[in-house]
């Protein structure tokens, strides 16, 4: 018995170590020690029977796909169509962040229908309950938040989303600072609205001991929220968020000592000069603990196109040791997102994560872009739509091509001038 992050400090390799050493190709005993030292986690429940995934140091940057209703619209079957497609084109994770309509029924039917590691918000549905008793948001005790943490991890949830840093100094430094965009994280507005009209100090960080008691028992990773991340760049890497940041070092620690893996969330909008010292930064107060970056998104003005702005910043900090992408959809900023934005999600940050990977030196990770590449060279285009990260709309593109351009073997680019039929029959090209 154990947690997967106690057995590895045992020298156990468990089989959940092994089993993702050897999807990623590494040494297992490698990837032991990193988990022994919490630089690489496996989020697992043990209620749960799945293909596990590890994230972390040396292994492929993962990326994760928020899915869930909300009150203006709330339709599960849709919500759960979203997951699959998330999937297909992807998602190494998914959150459910529902906060509207049956939230234990919608949470059940993913974990059910989810063959990835799920996580949650567990405030999301600790509000919800206490506005459908007619109470205030205010409303909630500390037991209220532990008792609810508690069943979503008998339920089986992987990994759960706690503001733990977000403190009564930490608002106090908020309160001095001149942020333009405040609070933008959800469950951290509504923590530390908590506390404000309670005057008390935030449940999750005084009873952090409990929390983690919980988690323990049930081998629940804990993903570290960001509450005071910048959601803005005027806002970025300020003394908020850095003191945020200090305390979810210090929690970090005390997770590690309780045998319970730890993912830190990050920002938010930060300026691209401003995303490698970022990532140094956390990856140095944090202890190198895995870091979970949303994009981070690096212009402000691009609505409509946001999944852009993500992947630019997501490839950035990916590079620089982010080792978990949150993706963002065109529907960020204005709006629930639509399938298809799903699907334009999950692809900009999975083109991030690679491209990432391949500077990282990820192992294998080159192979896909040379074979890439050796197929255009031999002008085999059903081997590039296979190898290509988003197979459909790779098919979808090619088949619009005139008959006389499929006779040919060419596109519509270049047609008779393609380089490739030039070279070739200059002797220059790879033979067919």
């Amino acid at each position: 018995m154990g947690t997967i992050i106690e057995k590895a400090r045992k020298g156990e390799i468990s089989g959940e170590v092994r089993t993702v050493a050897e999807i990623e190709k590494v040494d297992p005993e490698k990837l032991r020690q990193l988990v022994a030292e919490g630089k690489a986690c496996i989020p697992f429940n043990m209620h749960r029977d799945y293909m596990p995934i590890g994230i972390g140091v040396g292994l492929k940057t993962k990326i994760n796909a928020n899915i869930g209703t909300s009150p203006l619209a709330c339709d599960a079957d849709y919500e759960i169509e979203k997951m699959k497609v998330a999937l297909k084109y992807g998602a190494d994770t998914v959150m459910d962040l529902s906060t509207g309509g049956d939230l234990p029924m919608i949470r059940k039917r993913m974990i059910a229908e989810s063959s990835v590691p799920l996580g949650t918000v567990p405030i999301y549905e600790l509000i919800k309950c206490v506005r459908e008793k007619g109470g205030k948001d205010t409303d909630w005790t500390k037991d209220d938040f532990l008792a609810l943490i508690e069943h979503q991890a008998i339920e089986g949830v992987d990994f759960m989303t706690l503001h733990a840093g977000i403190t009564l100094a930490g608002i106090e430094v908020l309160k001095r600072s001149n942020r333009l965009t405040s609070i933008v994280s959800r469950g951290g507005s509504l923590l530390a609205a908590w506390m404000i009209r309670n005057d008390s100090e935030n449940p999750l960080f005084e009873y952090f001991d409990d929390v983690l008691d919980i988690l323990y028992k049930h081998d629940v990773t804990i993903s570290l929220g960001d509450g005071l991340r910048p959601g803005s760049l005027h806002d970025a890497t300020d003394e908020t968020q850095i003191h945020e940041l200090v305390v979810l070092g210090g929690l970090t620690t005390r997770a590690w000592e309780k045998n319970v893996q730890v993912i830190i969330e990050g920002p938010g909008h930060v300026p691209l000069n401003e995303i490698v010292a970022n990532i140094q930064l956390q990856k140095k107060i944090c202890h190198g603990a895995p870091f979970y970056v949303l994009g981070p998104l690096v212009t402000d003005v691009a609505p409509g196109y946001d999944e852009i702005t993500s992947a630019i910043g997501g490839a950035i900090a990916a590079a620089a040791g982010a080792d978990y992408l949150c993706y963002v959809t065109p529907a960020e900023h204005l709006a629930l997102p639509e399938i298809e934005d799903v699907r334009r999600g999950v692809v900009a940050s999975k083109i991030a994560a690679h491209a990432a990977d391949i500077a990282k030196g990820i192992p294998g990770a080159r192979d896909w872009d040379d074979k890439m590449s050796m197929a255009r060279a031999d002008q085999d285009w059903q081997t590039q739509i296979k190898l290509a990260l988003d197979p459909d709309k790779a098919r979808e593109r090619h088949d619009k091509l005139p008959e006389s351009a499929h006779k040919a073997g060419v596109c519509t680019m270049c047609g008779e001038y393609c380089s490739f039929v030039t070279t070739r029959e200059a002797g220059l090209g790879k033979p067919q």
